[in-house]
Parts: structure tokens; sequence; C-alpha cells
């Protein structure tokens, strides 16, 4: 039997119950997630088919009704296990948010939240953060929708959540996956991941996002050549130089987007060459391009 096959449909927005995060509901098909990585937890769970991705040298799949937990800064990739694609939702998570949340669990300081790069196979915690998730889209069509909050989009207005019920969800749902799946964050894989070295370049790449660079500027700062500085900075964080100034900016192009900036003036000010250079590279990451990503 031949099921449909999703299309490639994602819709970004934020809620004011989770000061930071961004929310995602997406189905994929044919759109394949270069390698990348997010400041935030990504929590996602898988609601329909199955996704695939290299995540911490490994290959993995995430099937229908688990939770594939991506740390944040780490690389990863994605894209369909199955024919028919896959359909998700996900929460990502601001580190300061999940690290407090742990402290008020534990009632003291706790060190900052790992996972494993396992997928997690735990249905009542897939179960929770479907119905989080779920909540939380409602009350952000019901303020879409509110002429009282200055979204009115002209459709009937939703009736409001009751965000005592919404919030609730949503710290029940973070509670169980800390309790159930957090640890304390792994020792540095590899010799060079801590090497200030590394950190030097990244400190240069990230400095002046438009201003270009050469691989024998960063070898200069580091005293190596440009090969060794390649070959260690690749082995520690994951991604060549280039590729990982690509992300800064991405990550850095966000918060201009959602204040209203034009695509065209945000991609400038980022470093990229042109508009569709930023486009290409954003459509990659986030499944969607950023002008409908801002409008969402």
């Amino acid at each position: 039997m031949n099921l449909p096959r999703f299309r490639d449909s994602a819709r970004y927005w934020r809620s004011p119950l989770l000061p930071g995060g961004d929310l995602l509901t997406a189905e994929y098909h044919d759109h394949e997630f270069s390698p990348h990585w997010h400041e935030a937890y990504t929590v996602p769970v898988i609601e329909d088919g199955a996704e695939c991705f290299r995540y911490r040298g490994a290959h993995h799949v995430a099937e229908t009704g688990t939770v594939p937990v991506i740390n944040p800064g780490e690389v990863h990739t994605g894209s369909r296990a199955v024919d028919e694609g896959w359909r998700y939702r996900v929460i990502y998570v601001p580190v300061d948010y999940l690290h407090g949340l742990a402290a008020q669990i534990a009632g003291r300081a706790q060190p900052l939240p790992w996972f494993a790069a396992d997928v997690i196979r735990d249905p009542d915690l897939a179960q929770r953060l479907s119905y989080a998730h779920r909540l939380l889209e409602a009350d952000a069509d019901a303020r879409r929708a509110d002429p009282a909050t200055g979204g009115d989009t002209g459709a009937p207005a939703q009736p409001e959540p009751d965000l005592l019920a919404v919030e609730g969800a949503l710290l029940d749902a973070l509670s169980a996956l800390l309790t159930r799946h957090a640890r304390t964050r792994e020792a540095p894989i590899g010799p060079h991941t801590n090497d200030p070295r590394v950190e030097t370049m990244k400190a240069l790449l990230a400095a002046d996002l438009p201003a270009p660079l050469r691989v024998a500027d960063l070898a200069q700062a580091v005293g190596l050549s440009p090969f060794h500085a390649t070959r260690l900075f690749t082995q520690a964080t994951g991604l060549p130089p280039h590729a990982w100034r690509t992300q800064v900016r991405l990550q850095r192009a966000l918060g201009p987007l959602r204040a209203g900036a034009s695509v065209a003036d945000v991609a400038a000010a980022s470093g990229f060459a042109d508009q569709s250079h930023f486009t290409r590279h954003f459509r990659r990451m986030f499944g969607v391009p950023p002008g409908r990503w801002q409008q969402s």
C-alpha cells in the first residue's frame, strides 16, 4: 500500500509562555537539512512517518512517537527515513529556560542539562510534548485572531485557551524530559574540543560577520599552518570554518528578522553576498525562506 506523501510545509511562531523560544509545526518530504546547529535545545516529537539524521558521528532514525533531542550547539542534519516523509512538532527551548527549570525541580543549582545522542523512545513523554505543543499553537492562533492583541487576521475569533493549562502542560512535558532523560554534560569528545586555539578562531570568525576572512588569517591568529588550522577547527566543531561562520550569520539574522527588518537588509548586515545567497542557506537550515519565517 502506497501511503500519501507529506508536503514540504513549515510554520514557526513564538509564545510569551516560552520567552526567547521558538516553536515549529512541519512536515517534510523532499527537503533535506544540511549540517547545522541551534543555540537552543531542539526538542522534537515525531507524529507521523520517520526522520533520519546524522548526529555526533552516527546515523539515527527517529520513527513515529519518538523524541530525538539535539543539544544546543551540536551539528546535525535531517531528511526523510521513509517514502512518505515525516511530520513533527518542535520546541526550541532556550538554554537558560531549561537550565532554570532543572534547578527549580532539584531545589538547588544544577549543571547544564545534557541529553544522550540516542533517540528517546518514551511514548508517554512524546504524548506530553505533543499535547503541550498543540495547546501553545492553539493559544498562538487565538492571539493572532484577537484584535485586542493587534493580531486581527479577519478570521473568526478563536476561544482563548486557559493559560494556566497551556503553561502547565509545557512545564509538565519539559519536567518529564528532564527528570527521565537529562544527564550532566559529557566530557569533551576528542582532544581538541576545548582547545583555546579553536576559541580564538571562533571569536575571529564571529567578530565582524560582513568582513572578508581567509584561512590564512585564522591560521596566523593561532600560529598554525592553514591546513592544520582548518583540520583542528573542523575536528572540534564538526564544521569547517566557512560553514561554521554561515551558521553564526544565520543565528544572528533571526533577531533583526523578528524586529521587522527587510530580508535584503538582514542579508547584507549578516555578511551574505546577496539576498538569494541568504535565502538559500536560510531555507536549508529552517526549511522555509526567511520572508515566510518572518511572516509567521
